[in-house]
């Protein structure tokens, strides 16, 4: 079964909550490394389809504007050509690099809620033994 695709407006919106989430400091509290590592791991999930959507998002738009521009893109050079389809699509592929920061920001937190549980749990066992 495949997944209803988000629209940019909905990306956008839960983007906005996860970097808010994302962007606060996070001490080194084990209950917080706990609780951050939790939603991260959610989030985790939930980022890669958002990043799967925008990139739909964005070969639809691609793909239609080549096709409404195709005379303009095949007198161009290659190169040229690149920039100016990425320039038709600025907007998406924004989007889907938002999504990409936001997806490895989660991933990056997550590895630093481990790092502090294991020394955390490292500690403990050096005092209780």
């Amino acid at each position: 079964m495949i997944n209803e695709i988000a629209t940019s407006e909905q990306i956008v919106a839960e983007l906005k909550i996860i970097q808010s989430v994302i962007d606060v400091e996070m001490n080194e509290d084990i209950q917080e490394a706990i609780d951050r590592g939790n939603y991260c791991s959610a989030q985790l999930a939930r980022t890669g389809k958002l990043l799967a959507d925008a990139k739909i998002i964005r070969d639809r738009k691609l793909s239609s504007e080549v096709v409404t521009n195709l005379k303009k893109v095949v007198a161009l050079p290659a190169s040229t050509a690149n920039k100016y389809v990425d320039a038709l699509c600025f907007e998406e592929n924004y989007l889907v690099n938002w999504c990409e920061r936001v997806n490895r920001s989660c991933t990056h937190q997550l590895d630093w809620c481990r790092t502090l549980i294991s020394k955390a749990k490292a500690e403990m066992t050096a005092f209780s033994g």
